[in-house]
């Protein structure tokens, strides 16, 4: 969520007369995140998120919008794309795909605590069970044949150990198998800025735009990844049970899960070790970007390499 796509005012105000959002009253840019440029807009209506699209085409973007309005219409708090007067859901602005949604309540929690990861823990449950009758699908663009494509474009910029570890973790990875595990909708990017809390309650899950079809665990792995860490890059045990847990007892794991949990981990570090290199090494000029810290995912990596961890449910 960065300023790729520079936004005026005025320019705003013309592209919302498509809208029945009345006049525009602020526009911001979100300087934070790498993939889309995002403004908070305030209306006469109220409060809403602006987002032109820099890598989804027009083509990919109903996956995504249209799955955010079948997850709030059943009760999942998250944005909800406002329609134009045509009644579509995307548009076009500065030569860039564009939708606006709803700007949801509360913020971001940089430290959770037990109770933050049992509340993740059973939204992000509930979220895998109602996507279950979303019809479309999205197999995951940053999966296995992504990783690979990306890795020659990344190893002349790595160091020696560090290009060996990435080219081994991908080799065991595509020996593993996960077609034995239940699959659906996943959110696929849900870290600790992708969820609002406001008090003690989940305001929502907001960033959508990686959502695709995989396995419910790869979903559940990236999640606690981020939300149960411990200083040492080490899984809290205590946060880590306590989003288990909950997620547990709206959907319970599978055995094959169960067994899977160790190497889904890894999976997931992977993921994000290898998008997180890509995206420092090979970066887009930007008004605002942040490339985030590579490091942080191969450490994360190395611990989940040397120790495994159970399931804990």
């Amino acid at each position: 969520m960065s300023v790729f796509t520079t936004v005026t005012p005025g320019q705003l105000s013309i592209w919302l007369e498509n809208y029945d959002l009345g006049n525009l009253v602020d526009l911001q840019g979100i300087a934070s995140g790498i993939e889309n440029t995002n403004y908070f807009v305030t209306t006469e209506r109220g409060k809403f998120v602006l987002t032109l699209f820099e890598k989804l085409t027009l083509k990919e973007l109903p996956f995504y919008l249209d799955l955010m309005a079948h997850l709030a219409s059943r009760g999942i708090p998250c944005p909800n794309p406002i329609p134009d007067h045509r009644r579509r859901l995307i548009g076009t602005l500065n030569g860039k795909p564009a939708s606006i949604v709803t700007r949801l309540k509360g913020h971001s929690v940089e430290h959770p605590d037990v109770d933050h990861c049992r509340d993740i823990g059973a939204m992000l449950a509930k979220m895998h069970l109602e996507g279950k009758s979303y019809p479309a699908r999205m197999e995951n663009p940053r999966g296995a044949k992504w990783w690979e494509a990306a890795l020659p474009e990344i190893l002349p910029h790595t160091g020696p150990d560090e290009g060996h570890l990435l080219e081994e973790e991908i080799r065991f990875q595509s020996k593993c198998d996960f077609g034995n595990l239940p699959r659906g909708v996943i959110h696929a990017d849900l870290f600790r800025d992708n969820a609002l809390f406001e008090g003690n309650e989940i305001g929502g899950l907001i960033d959508f735009y990686f959502a695709c079809n995989d396995n419910l665990l790869l979903d559940i792995a990236i999640t606690v990844n981020d939300w149960c860490l411990a200083p040492s890059l080490n899984l809290d045990e205590a946060k880590t049970l306590a989003l288990l847990s909950a997620y547990h007892e709206i959907r319970p794991l599978t055995q094959d899960e169960g067994r899977a949990w160790p190497i889904m981990l890894r999976t997931a570090s992977l993921r994000f070790w290898v998008s997180r290199l890509y995206d420092y090494y090979l970066p887009r000029a930007g008004e605002l970007t942040h490339a985030k810290d590579p490091d942080h995912f191969r450490s994360i990596l190395e611990g989940h390499i040397a120790n495994p961890k159970p399931v804990w449910i």
